[in-house]
C-alpha cells in the first residue's frame, strides 16, 4: 500500500514543513495528518441542510477583475443555504495561483481542508499523494458522494481515468461533455477564423488550400487602404494574427495538410498517434517541417502579425475588437472579434487534407486533478459530502458557466422548465458580451460533471457551444482521417516525473525553434541539428513511456 511504503516520506515532509514555517514558536505542534484511514460517520448526520451549522475551509482561485470573495458569489450563497455549511475561503487571483498553491501545499500547518480549484497535473497530484498531504477518495466517493458515484456508474471510463495503478483516486475531476468522439467540442481548440466581410468586399472565396490561403492574405495586405476606408478601421490592417505557442490562439491548425497530415494538434506535448497505434513526436515529422517553412514564407511577406510572438491576451483581443484582423485563431472568435464577421476556415489542403483531433478529446473535457482533500481535514466525510453537491446535475452547469437571479445586469441562465415540467436552466442570449468574461464573473469552476444526457433535461446547450459543435461536425469532422488520439492516462509518479523532466527541455526546444524559424527561416542542416538535439534530450525514452501507457490503455479496454 502506498501509505505504508511512504510513511517515512510523510514524516520527513511534515518535519520539513514544520521547520519551514517562519516564526514557529517553541513547543508549537505541527498539524496532524490523516494517515489515509477512511473516516466512518453516520450518513444521516450528513443530510443537508445540517441541523447545526458547520464550518470547513477551502482554497480557490478567481479571475482578475472579478469578485474576490467567494462567499459573495450567488452560487456559493445558495449552496451554503442549502447545506448549512459555511466555507472559510482562502482566495487567490488566478494569475498568482501557480506560485502560491505550491507554497501552500508545502506548509501543512496552514493547509485548508480542501483545494477547490487545484488543477494539479499528474506529477504534482502523485507527489502530494506520496507526501501524505492529500487523501485517497475512492471510499468516500462510494459511501458519501452519490452524485459523483452516479456519474462514474454512467461513464465508467472517467473512474478509470481517475484511478492510479494501486486503485486510489486522489482528486475529484472536472468533466464537460459536449459531443463525443470526433464530434466532441474539444477535438479542435485553435480554430482558424477568416473575415467574411473582407472576403465579400474583395469578391474572394473562403480558401480551401494553402495556396488559396496565402493568396487571400496577400489580397488583404494589398487592399489595406480600401478595407480601412470601407469598414472605418482605426489602425493598420493585419492579414493574420495569432499568439505563437499559446494554445487556442496558436496557428498550428493550418499546417495539418503538409506531409503526412499530422500537424501539431497537441501544442503542449507535441505528440500524435498513428493509425497503427504508434506514438510519434509531431514536431519532428516531415509535414511539420514543410508547414513551418510555409509559415516563414507568409511571415517574410508581412502577412503574419509581427507581434504574434510577444503580445499577450489583452493586446490580441484589443486589436481584434478594433476590426483589424483578416484571420485570427481562438476557441471562439467572439472572444477576439465579431462573431458575425468571421467564419471558420476548413482544413487547408497542401500535400493532403486532414484535421488531427486534439489528444484526449474523444472523452470530452476532462481535468483529473481539479480538486483535492488535504490530510489536515478533520471531517473529510463532511468535506466530500459538500463537494458532492458540485456534481448535482442541476448544480454543475451553474458552477461551470454561471447562474440565474444575479443582482447585476447580466444572467447566464434564466430559470425555466423542461418538457416534464421540472426546473431547467435555460441559457440567456449572450448578445455582444464576451462569453469568457461574462462566465468568469459568475461561475466558480472547481469539480463538476456535465454529461451529454443533461442537455434538454437540466440545462440547455450554450449558444456558443451549439454553433461550435456545428462547426466541428460540419466543417472539421469529415476531414478527421486519424483513427486515434492519445487518451487521458494516469502514469505512475516515477514515469510522470520522468516525462515532466524530459518534456521541459523537449518542449522548450520545439517552441523556441518554431518561433525562430517562422521569423527567420531555417536550412536542412538546422533541421537535422534540431532533431539530433531532441534525441539528446531523451526523445526516444520520452516516446517509449508514452507508448507503454498507450499499449496498456488499449489492453485494458480489450480485457
Amino acid at each position: 500500500m502506498r501509505f505504508a511504503k511512504n510513511m517515512k516520506k510523510v514524516l520527513a515532509f511534515v518535519l520539513a514543513a514544520g521547520l519551514a514555517v517562519s516564526g514557529t514558536g517553541c513547543g508549537k505542534k505541527s498539524a496532524q495528518l490523516n494517515d489515509g484511514t477512511v473516516q466512518k460517520v453516520d450518513e444521516k448526520s450528513l443530510e443537508f441542510p445540517l441541523k447545526e451549522k458547520k464550518t470547513i475551509s477551502g482554497m480557490i482561485s478567481y479571475p482578475a477583475n472579478t469578485e474576490s470573495d467567494p462567499n459573495k458569489r450567488t452560487i456559493f450563497k445558495r449552496i451554503q443555504e442549502k447545506t448549512n455549511v459555511e466555507v472559510k475561503w482562502t482566495a487567490i487571483q488566478s494569475d498568482q495561483w501557480g506560485d502560491k498553491i505550491t507554497l501552500a501545499m508545502a506548509n501543512v500547518d496552514t493547509l485548508p481542508d480542501f483545494v477547490f480549484s487545484a488543477g494539479f497535473g499528474d506529477t504534482d497530484l502523485l507527489k502530494y499523494a506520496d507526501q501524505g498531504v492529500i487523501i485517497p477518495l475512492e471510499e468516500y466517493i462510494d459511501t458519501y458522494m452519490p452524485n459523483l458515484k452516479t456519474v462514474f456508474e454512467k461513464c465508467p471510463e472517467y473512474r478509470t481515468m481517475c484511478t492510479d495503478s494501486e486503485g486510489h483516486i486522489w482528486a475529484f475531476p472536472w468533466i464537460e461533455q459536449l459531443g463525443s468522439d470526433k464530434t466532441a467540442i474539444q477535438t479542435v481548440g485553435n480554430m482558424c477564423f477568416i473575415n467574411k466581410k473582407w472576403l465579400d468586399f474583395l469578391k474572394l472565396e473562403v480558401p480551401q488550400t494553402t495556396t488559396d490561403f496565402a493568396a487571400v492574405l496577400r489580397e488583404f495586405k494589398n487592399h489595406a487602404k480600401e478595407l480601412q476606408a470601407e469598414f472605418k478601421i482605426d489602425g493598420d490592417i493585419i492579414p493574420m494574427s495569432c499568439i505563437i505557442n499559446a494554445g487556442n490562439e496558436d496557428l498550428s491548425l493550418i499546417i495539418n495538410g503538409f506531409g503526412e497530415g499530422y500537424g501539431d494538434a497537441d501544442k503542449g506535448r507535441h505528440i500524435a498517434v498513428t493509425d497503427d497505434r504508434k506514438v510519434i513526436c509531431s514536431a519532428t515529422q516531415e509535414g511539420y517541417k514543410k508547414g513551418i517553412q510555409w509559415l516563414h514564407s507568409l511571415y517574410k511577406e508581412g502577412l503574419i502579425d509581427p507581434e504574434a510572438f510577444t503580445h499577450e491576451w489583452a493586446t490580441y483581443v484589443s486589436k481584434g475588437k478594433s476590426g483589424r484582423y483578416g484571420v485570427c485563431f481562438s476557441w471562439d472568435v467572439a472572444n477576439i472579434a465579431n462573431l458575425e464577421d468571421f467564419v471558420p476556415v476548413p482544413a487547408l489542403e497542401a500535400d493532403t487534407k486532414n484535421i488531427t483531433p486534439q489528444n484526449g478529446s474523444f472523452t470530452s473535457g476532462f481535468d483529473r486533478g481539479r480538486c483535492v482533500v488535504t490530510a489536515t481535514a478533520k471531517e473529510p466525510a463532511l468535506v466530500c459530502k459538500w463537494i458532492d453537491q458540485m456534481y448535482d446535475p442541476f448544480q454543475s452547469p451553474q458552477n461551470n458557466w454561471g447562474t440565474y437571479g444575479e443582482d447585476d445586469e447580466f444572467d447566464i441562465f434564466e430559470l425555466g422548465k423542461n418538457d416534464a415540467g421540472e426546473d431547467m436552466l435555460k441559457h440567456a442570449p449572450l448578445g455582444d458580451a464576451s462569453p469568457v468574461e461574462v462566465r468568469e464573473a459568475e461561475c466558480v469552476g472547481g469539480p463538476l460533471a456535465i454529461l451529454d444526457e443533461y442537455y434538454g433535461k437540466y440545462v440547455t446547450c450554450p449558444d456558443d457551444a451549439k454553433y461550435r459543435l456545428d462547426w466541428i461536425k460540419d466543417i472539421y469532422t469529415p476531414d478527421m482521417k486519424m483513427k486515434y488520439v492519445y487518451p487521458n492516462v494516469l502514469m505512475t509518479r516515477d514515469d510522470s516525473e520522468r516525462i515532466a523532466d524530459l518534456e521541459t527541455d523537449i518542449a522548450k526546444e520545439i517552441n523556441t525553434k518554431k518561433s525562430d524559424w517562422i521569423m527567420n527561416g531555417f536550412s536542412d542542416a538546422d533541421w537535422n541539428e534540431y532533431v539530433e538535439k531532441l534525441k539528446s534530450y531523451g526523445m526516444d525514452e520520452w516516446l517509449e513511456i508514452y507508448q507503454k501507457y498507450l499499449d496498456n490503455y488499449y489492453k485494458n479496454i480489450a480485457g
